[in-house]
């Protein structure tokens, strides 16, 4: 009888048995996790049993010290925990085997690589830290540049469970005791569902990304790229490992990243946290200014005005204005003397002060100024003595109560609901239709009680000349008591015990008063800039002129990421933005880096997408798509109602991804298509073009690609956003 020769090896018997290696692993790391986690509460005890004194009067210097390394040991062992609490949700997502083609086991040695670094008792590694120089390997080995790995592995796990892995060889023959799986970690990537928040790519970043990540924390650094290149993400873990790799600089001063919209904040807020960073502060556009935040939409045309530099004159004529109500004369008697100050008098003594101060900060200034100007107009007696009779005035103190009294930079924005008012201090700036259209759009804001996006820089740079408000002194200054907690709490203050005056959006909307509205568009006190040590802008293409102004204060003595693709841009004037930018930028070190791979769309929908752009905007920079799925978009035209057309496309894709869906419409048809948002046990979104910035879908059905285009500031542009939002499926709807 002949024996028959051995089959094939089984492949899902070395599945099992590299998963359960490596799970022995896992399990050990976390072991050392549990142990870690309850050494820092040993040590938050040990903190709060610390410096605990039951005396009451003076303490002594000792008691103050043995407070101070109680409230260190407590901040710093809460802290550790948090992170290891943080990181608990796969924690191992990497493997290097490191050797040579002909290296035995016993010759080899293996990284496991992690979100952050884990040591057994003996101080071994167990995890390496994934931005530690030891991890760099992982993402830069190629076959073509080993840098002595033999095998890269990539652990997919579900919470503590290693559940699969894959593996990419960096030699071209794997030694007999290694076990290769999988068809590599990128593509299994590529092809996983989305879900609404951004995951971290910290497992799957190719060696281009990563030599972007790692780059010199000096200047600026450039990243640019067509849709799906994952320059977000890259510009993210690059925060990351800034914080890492130089952590006392950039901790002490922070870093501020800036989106563009509240939507994208929310979907890519977990992926620092999630690398173990916690000090980063993470802002739409909307939100730059601390105390004040808005989410509204102006239109184009008045948001183009809004974001002009043509606009500073405007401002500076407003703070160049009395306030509201002031008089336009001084009259007093002051030690005998009558003094008779005319509206010119007045108008000379406010410019001469504002040319060396800030209108709120320069009170002594201009009380000083006018009283230089009464002593001019009078001249008699000693000027000592008429200087301190003005000084000690109770006439001058009520004039200077309402002629140079403190201004909050939003009250001279809703001056400009006055159309004839907006028209005064436009003229020569704006033509009278653009007056008009700003003038309304104040009054829009009056109406619904909220801002738009576009307001946020005007007030900053209003601040910028006013200076903050100062406070009248009284007893209990910076204290609320509990009615004015509620009657903050009611015009949407978040945080007020904790100072933080936040407007927040309501998920209902009462019918607004104008004198709530007004209220509520005043409630809390903007701040003035706070500088940080570095600034990451995405979506940077759409920054208007006065926003790269407003994100300039927060930068001045910092570096930057920038991030950005000007083939996706929304604003008109690409010229005058980049004049901004570059002031911003003034003097720094450049480098750029570009990403020319799209790992998101099916081939099939980028080419779709890149048809769409390329007549119009010749050299928008076009990515080289990686993945195919031999199924084309679906691109027609709906005879009927369009509403059923689109529920019929939700119908398809939802069956053919598993994943998120987005219903992309222009204005003019969403609200008959507001109630699609939730379908799908919520995995549909319905959500309005510009907010697609940055986001990713399973699926897309778009909505009237025509009318996306008319009505977006950046015309084709932001059409080639939306048709560049989808990984596996897109269904194009035109109305007949």
């Amino acid at each position: 009888m002949t024996t028959p020769p051995p089959g094939p090896p089984d492949a899902s018997a070395d599945v099992d048995r590299e998963v359960a290696a490596e799970q022995a692993h896992v399990d050990r790391v976390y072991t050392e996790l549990e142990k870690a986690s309850a050494r820092a509460g040993a040590v938050e005890a040990d903190g709060l049993a610390r410096g605990r004194t039951d005396r009451t009067g003076d303490v002594r210097d000792e008691e103050l010290t043995g407070l101070f390394e109680r409230d260190a040991l407590v901040y710093a062992a809460a802290r550790r925990r948090a992170m290891i609490d943080t990181q608990y949700e796969g924690l191992v997502f990497g493997r290097l085997d490191l050797g040579t083609e002909d290296s035995t086991a016993a010759e080899r040695e293996v990284r496991h690589i992690g979100r952050l670094g884990v040591r057994d008792d003996d101080y071994e590694p167990l995890v390496v830290d994934w931005r530690a120089p030891a991890a760099a390997a992982f993402y830069r080995a190629t076959p073509v540049d080993p840098m002595g790995v033999v095998r890269r592995r990539v652990l997919r796990c579900r919470g503590s469970q290693v559940v699969g892995v894959e593996d990419d060889l960096m030699v071209p023959q794997a030694p007999d005791d290694i076990v290769v799986v999988g068809d590599g970690a990128l593509m299994a990537a590529l092809t996983r569902t989305r879900g609404r928040r951004m995951r971290d790519i910290v497992a799957t970043i190719q060696a281009h990304q990563d030599e972007a990540i790692r780059a010199p924390s000096r200047g600026v650094t450039e990243i640019t790229g067509g849709p799906g290149t994952g320059k977000t993400v890259v510009a993210l873990h690059r925060a990351a490992y800034l914080l890492y790799a130089e952590r006392r600089r950039f901790e002490h001063g922070g870093i501020l990243v800036i989106g563009p919209s509240a939507a994208y904040t929310a979907y890519i807020e977990r992926v620092l946290p999630s690398l173990g960073e916690e000090s980063v502060a993470l802002r739409a556009l909307g939100d730059v200014v601390d105390g004040f935040t808005a989410v509204r939409l102006d239109s184009p045309e008045v948001a183009a005005v809004k974001g002009s530099l043509r606009i500073r004159r405007l401002l500076s004529r407003l703070v160049a204005r009395p306030p509201a109500g002031a008089p336009t004369a001084f009259r007093a008697f002051v030690s005998g003397h009558a003094v008779r100050l005319d509206q010119e008098v007045l108008r000379r003594v406010r410019a001469e002060v504002l040319r060396g101060h800030q209108h709120n900060l320069a009170v002594d200034a201009a009380r000083a100024g006018l009283a230089e100007a009464a002593w001019r107009a009078v001249r008699q007696g000693e000027r000592d003595d008429f200087l301190d009779a003005f000084d000690s005035s109770r006439d001058v103190d009520e004039f200077m109560a309402s002629w140079w009294r403190q201004l909050d930079p939003r009250e001279l924005l809703l001056g400009l609901a006055d159309t004839e008012h907006a028209y005064a201090v436009s003229r020569g700036v704006l033509g009278h239709e653009e007056a008009a259209a700003l003038a309304g759009s104040v009054r829009d804001a009056l109406g619904c009680g909220e801002w738009s996006v576009a307001d946020v820089p005007l007030v900053d740079d209003l601040l910028a000349r006013l200076g903050p408000v100062q406070e009248p002194e009284r007893e209990d200054a910076g204290f609320y008591d509990i009615e004015e907690l509620d009657d903050l709490a009611a015009y949407g203050v978040q945080d007020v015990r904790a100072g933080l005056g936040r407007v927040a959006r309501t998920e209902t909307r009462a019918v607004v008063t104008p004198a709530d509205a007004r209220e509520r568009l005043l409630a809390g006190r903007v701040e003035r800039a706070s500088g940080y040590a570095h600034v990451l802008v995405d979506e940077a293409q759409d920054l208007s002129p006065m926003q790269w102004r407003m994100v300039a204060r927060r930068g001045r003595s910092a570096s930057w990421t920038v991030v950005g693709d000007a083939a996706q841009a929304s604003w008109p004037d690409l010229v005058e933005a980049s004049r901004a930018r570059e002031e911003a930028f003034a003097g720094l070190e450049r480098r750029a880096f570009h990403m020319d791979t799209n790992y998101r769309n099916a081939r099939e929908i980028f080419d779709h997408a890149r048809d769409v752009v390329l007549p119009l905007v010749p050299d928008a920079d076009i990515p080289e798509a990686v993945r195919e799925t031999g199924v084309r978009p679906v691109d027609r035209v709906v005879e009927g109602s369009l509403t059923a057309g689109v529920r019929e496309a939700l119908d398809t894709v939802l069956h053919e991804v598993d994943g998120s869906v987005a219903v992309v419409t222009p204005r003019r048809w969403a609200d008959r298509l507001a109630d699609l948002d939730g379908l799908g046990d919520g995995r549909v979104q319905v959500v309005d073009p510009l907010s697609t910035k940055g986001l990713e879908w399973d699926a897309t059905v778009v909505v009237d690609p025509d009318a996306i285009t008319e009505e977006s500031p950046g015309g084709v542009r932001v059409l080639y956003v939306v048709l560049t939002r989808a990984a596996h499926r897109m269904h194009v709807l035109r109305p007949a």
